[in-house]
């Protein structure tokens, strides 16, 4: 292939992540040109909605996918947390890259963190996941919703005033942001959303030579992790509107897996973790949601499905 076609969403964040995959692929293909098609999605458009309010299959991806479809785009990248477990058919995660740290951060004054707020304090977050965890930890505060990107967030938190703000912590750093970052929350206390921190990159299933020119930017580790993650979320068939979190990680040729699922007023949190070899990640996977469903998510799950 003489060209590639990047569909990408428009945000400041996503054009990041666009040229990165750009970057990349000019690094081990010289010559090789590369366009980008920017697109909006659902989820740039509907920004007067909690995410949990208006769907969650395909939010940020559907359009770029149609791109796939109709030859608009070769590849579509995206968020790896922004991706169904079921991708539509035909089209394939054809390239996980290198994830980076996946932990969610406090946005606040200098030396804040999650213990010191003040009592009563008022956070804002667009995830519930965020806030079932962030509600479990500290269920005297006050839980606002916020949409929009990243420069968006960061603006309403100074003009309303909110006294903090919980955000990926690889997007602050991606956008240069990391100066805004007032406490790194450890993955063992906010569980960060499914794939977080790491870029897919999505392609029909029916270009053996780009699909062998995108398997040069995998990172092997980094899909690993990510398979047993998305396997607990394709078990418990979770999206936007549950909140649910794993978070995997490789030493050697053994992965741990923490999961989470919560009631999005923090009151009812499930828990647990698991370990076996990195061949088995989608099992592991499996197994740790069939745990976390014994544990009492079944009824979490049941109680938000009516």
């Amino acid at each position: 292939m003489n060209e590639i076609v990047i569909a990408t969403r428009g945000s400041a964040l996503a054009l990041w992540q666009a040229h990165a995959v750009e970057a990349m692929l000019g690094a081990r293909f010289p010559g090789l040109a590369v366009r980008l098609e920017v697109m909006s999605t659902v989820g740039d458009k509907v920004l007067d909605s909690p995410l949990s309010m208006i769907g969650d299959k395909g939010l940020f991806t559907k359009e770029l996918e149609g791109a796939l479809y109709d030859g608009r785009a070769h590849i579509a990248v995206h968020s790896l947390k922004d991706m169904q477990t079921r991708l539509p058919e035909g089209l394939l995660l054809a390239s996980v890259t290198e994830r980076h740290r996946p932990e969610d951060v406090l946005v606040a004054a200098p030396g804040t963190t999650l213990a010191s707020l003040p009592k009563g304090a008022t956070v804002a977050t667009g995830s519930l996941r965020r806030r079932a965890q962030l509600l479990s930890i500290r269920p005297d505060l006050h839980v606002v919703d916020v949409r929009g990107n990243v420069g968006t967030r960061l603006r309403k938190l100074e003009e309303n005033g909110w006294d903090g703000m919980i955000l990926a912590l690889a997007g602050l750093e991606r956008l240069g942001h990391a100066d805004r970052v007032a406490q790194i929350i450890p993955a063992s206390q906010m569980i960060p959303a499914v794939g977080q921190g790491a870029l897919g990159i999505e392609a029909r299933d029916d270009n053996p030579e780009l699909l062998e020119m995108l398997a040069a930017l995998e990172h092997r580790p980094t899909r690993i992790c990510v398979e047993a993650e998305r396997a607990l979320l394709r078990h418990l068939e979770g999206g936007c509107q549950v909140p649910i979190g794993a978070h995997a990680t490789l030493d050697g040729d053994r992965l741990e897996l923490r999961g989470v699922i919560a009631s999005p007023d923090g009151e009812r949190v499930v828990r647990d973790e698991l370990a076996g070899p990195a061949s088995d990640a989608g099992a592991l996977g499996v197994a740790l949601a069939e745990r976390l469903l014994a544990a009492g998510g079944a009824q979490i799950l049941a109680v938000m499905e009516r």
